[in-house]
């Protein structure tokens, strides 16, 4: 990959506003976000989905960013005040957390994605800048959004649709693109029943990333014509894109090849087997998605907490872990843990069995209890000898299995309060100098 002169691109992320839509509630995650945004969603042992993009900003240079926020968003917001206030302080840079306003008359929520950027214009408009840069707060990815601008500045665009090649039995959740030879946009068709395929391969199809540069004139005016069209569903893909191709605006793809140096990598999580397939491939010898990488670290609010400690009580004892990460607080008693993600905080009892399992911050395994290709959230509070992953029927009877065979448990469905308090760390007492 080329990249664009460094002073010229910086030039373009000083004039620029990142949105961030993180307001979704995710409804095909299905119990993950019954209290919770999506962009909240624990990922990858000690991340937020909402990391990958903020962090993408920062190493992008881009300092001006807001988050839109509605469902269920205190987690995020909390998220957002501990972990990435500091944007504010010590990178003299602005991060604006901007809940729904419901300032129309009507006083609804957020009608759409477009619709969520024009209730907010206003916000939004209070800085100076040439260019948007619209996101999506709930994929996971690695893009420098700088070379995408300069793309888009030197070509002309009004706006600019950030793509990628995805195989065509799964494009009709996406929105498809149609291109020319020179990369203008000449189709644009939300979540087809039948996806159009590439000209080249007919087994893959290019699908738009939910990433989008705009001239932020041209948005202002595509927003509030948008806005006044009682037929619109308000959203980009459906409504925003589609109406620029059709009145002529210059609309430019731009594939995510283009802004990586290594193979491009992007999964949408929406639902629960993409969200535990995508944790399990952190855990494969060459990862398609290396968050160790130290060239492009993924930042997040680290959770203050003793190191994992792993005992062994004897011969008969001791703790065999592979194929897996294990959180900071963990305490890991004579058990097995194989390809499991482990995040903070969690407590795992003398004989216990973990194979593929995805166990979220707070949990605690009580002595004898296998977990086979599980996925337990914040909290869950399993008995000792209980036995998750073997036997399918057993399993729906108690608990919620994907089609893909993964066994969803929350604390609900173990008979334990909703309510999880992460443990605070910050109250012990500092040692004098």
């Amino acid at each position: 990959m080329q990249m664009n002169s460094a002073r010229y691109v910086s030039r373009l992320t000083r004039q620029t506003q990142a949105l961030i839509l993180a307001g979704g509630r995710g409804t095909r995650l299905e119990m993950l976000t019954n209290w919770r945004a999506k962009p909240a969603v624990p990922f990858g042992g000690q991340f937020r989905i909402i990391d990958f993009s903020l962090s993408n900003c920062l190493h992008s240079d881009i300092r001006r960013i807001a988050v839109l926020t509605q469902y269920k968003s205190h987690s995020l917001i909390r998220h957002l005040m501990v972990g990435w206030k500091k944007l504010n302080t010590d990178y003299g840079s602005i991060l604006d957390i901007v809940p729904a306003q419901q300032w129309l008359e009507d006083e609804s929520w957020y009608q759409g994605t477009a619709d969520a950027v024009f209730q907010s214009l206003d916000i939004v408009e209070a800085y100076d800048h040439t260019y948007t840069l619209i996101l999506a707060g709930d994929h996971i990815y690695k893009m420098d959004y700088g070379e995408m601008l300069a793309e888009h500045a030197r070509s002309g665009a009004d706006m600019t649709v950030a793509c990628n090649v995805v195989p065509l039995q799964d494009a009709c959740g996406f929105g498809v693109m149609r291109v020319d030879d020179r990369d203008w946009v000449t189709g644009f068709t939300e979540k087809p029943a039948e996806p159009e395929p590439m000209p080249d391969d007919p087994s893959q199809a290019l699908a738009s990333m939910g990433i989008y540069i705009f001239n932020s004139e041209f948005l202002h005016e595509a927003l509030t014509r948008d806005a006044s069209s009682e037929s619109s569903s308000h959203d980009f893909g459906k409504d925003i894109i589609p109406a620029a191709i059709q009145a002529g605006r210059k609309v430019l793809a731009f594939p995510l090849a283009r802004a990586v140096s290594g193979k491009p990598y992007w999964r949408d999580v929406g639902t629960l087997d993409a969200l535990y397939q995508a944790n399990m491939e952190l855990l494969t010898d060459d990862p398609p998605l290396d968050v160790h990488e130290q060239h492009w670290p993924i930042f997040t609010y680290p959770v203050q907490g003793p190191p994992a400690k792993f005992t062994d009580h004897g011969p008969r004892g001791g703790c065999t872990v592979v194929e897996s990460m294990v959180g900071n607080g963990c305490v890991i008693t004579d058990s097995s843990i194989r390809k499991s993600l482990v995040f903070n905080d969690c407590r795992i009892e003398t004989d216990c069995e973990l194979d593929g399992a995805l166990v979220h911050p707070g949990c605690q395994i009580g002595s004898g209890s296998r977990l086979k290709n599980v996925l337990l959230d914040n909290g869950c509070i399993v008995p000792a000898g209980t036995v998750i992953g073997e036997d399918h029927a057993a399993d729906k009877a108690r608990f919620h299995v994907t089609e893909g065979g993964i066994v969803v448990v929350n604390r609900e469905m173990l008979g334990q309060e909703r309510r999880y308090q992460p443990p605070d760390y910050t109250h012990i007492p500092r040692a004098s100098a």
